[in-house]
């Protein structure tokens, strides 16, 4: 069984990666035409990336 915390820190994972696959395959595209809501989305991305970067370490951590 998972500590909650690690349950946590999987949950947020799954969020996540969730939302920056979103942000991938639809709302970059969805905002052709208005650049600054394009150049919002890709910092966006950019954020995501590194938070499910940091959320995998973690997980890998305190899964042992």
């Amino acid at each position: 069984m998972q500590s909650n915390h690690l349950y946590n820190l999987m949950k947020q994972y799954v969020q996540e990666h969730k939302s920056l696959w979103r942000i991938k395959r639809n709302y970059i595209k969805d905002a052709k035409g208005h650049p600054d809501v394009v150049a919002f989305w890709k910092k966006m991305q950019v954020d995501k990336e590194k938070h499910v970067k940091e959320l995998q370490a973690l997980i890998k951590k305190y899964s042992k």
